[in-house]
């Protein structure tokens, strides 16, 4: 597991199963380690991965498997909770699932006997995104193509429903002011919800459609970014409901949009495969390039640790990691 040059990643994992998406669990764990989890046709696999970045004697990348979770059909997102504990007894993983057949899986686990998992049922189309309340981890959020943003609690009951203009891409929760809900839709509309209200109290618009994802940049939660044709866009909320700036990046389509973790001028976007390869970029604001670029024969997935300029992509039975400078 040495650096990979040829294939462009830093590092590489190899998988039994193409990736179909990847999630480094953005919340701290009480482990040094970082947990990540990915999705293949019909299982979740919980790993535990450290880099060379944060520990000195470790050769690139060390990684172990924790757990394997059978799941049946094909994981088309994750979502970690923050109530996922290394360090209390026993374990607690716990994170949720998107799937083909619209339905939305949730998962807890003390890496032993304890094995669960509950179905959420309510979409009639195809689940784009998901995510957790982020600090008591008591609520999903989830958005469609069937034209909702749907608020569940963890036993499956749905306490609200907002009817979107469009097919949902994206849903962000703010990380401190945990009644605010960011819905970014594929026309092009970036809704904020007080979800105390339960009403939209800020919009932003993308001249470019179609809008394929959007992100809350958790360092500067004034800043939001999206992908949409060929373009990335940044909008500064503070100043206009108008993108700040939009550049063209992607041939064949832009596909996803991730705010680093670690600076607010860090982002990283990834292109739809399309007649070549997948192309997987970073970029710094500031800067009129990307400062990294990419390819991945069939990449899907990204998602940034916690802690270091280190993105991952998931890939024909692989993961892909990148690293960066800050």
């Amino acid at each position: 597991m040495k650096q990979d040059a040829t294939r462009g990643a830093a590092y590489t994992v190899d998988c039994e199963d193409y990736v179909h998406v990847v999630e480094f669990n953005p919340f701290e764990s009480g482990d040094s380690g970082n947990l990540i989890a990915y999705g293949g046709s019909n299982y979740v696999v919980v790993g535990m991965c450290t880099f060379q970045e944060e520990e000195s004697d470790i050769e690139g990348i060390q990684y172990k498997t924790l757990r394997t979770f059978h799941h049946g059909v094909r994981v088309d997102g994750i979502a970690w909770s923050p109530e996922t504990k290394l360090d209390s007894l026993p374990p607690v993983i716990k994170f949720c699932t998107s799937a083909a057949d619209m339905k939305i899986r949730l998962f807890t686990s003390d890496l032993q006997d304890k094995n669960e998992y509950k179905v959420l049922e309510g979409h009639s189309d195809f689940i784009n995104d998901l995510v957790f309340h982020p600090k008591e981890g008591h609520e999903i959020a989830s958005v469609s193509d069937d034209h909702t943003c749907r608020i569940w609690n963890l036993e499956g009951k749905q306490t609200a429903h907002f009817l979107l203009h469009s097919p949902g891409m994206s849903v962000c929760w703010h990380p401190e002011e945990t009644f605010k809900l960011m819905v970014a839709e594929k026309n092009g509309m970036i809704r904020f919800y007080d979800l105390m209200a339960q009403q939209a109290i800020l919009s932003l618009q993308s001249e470019q459609t179609p809008l394929m994802s959007a992100h809350w940049c958790l360092k500067n939660t004034f800043k939001v970014g999206a992908v949409a044709g060929n373009d990335w866009i940044i909008w500064d909320i503070t100043r206009s409901s108008y993108p700040q700036e939009t550049r063209p990046v992607h041939m064949d389509r832009a596909h996803l949009f991730r705010w680093s973790a670690i600076s607010e001028n860090l982002f990283a976007t990834t292109g739809y495969p399309g007649k070549m390869a997948s192309q997987f970029q970073i970029h710094h604001l500031g800067h009129s390039q990307p400062i990294l670029t990419g390819s991945v024969a069939v990449g899907s997935g990204l998602s940034w640790h916690r802690t270091l300029p280190l993105c991952a992509v998931g890939g024909d039975h692989k993961l892909l990691f990148w690293v960066t400078e800050i």
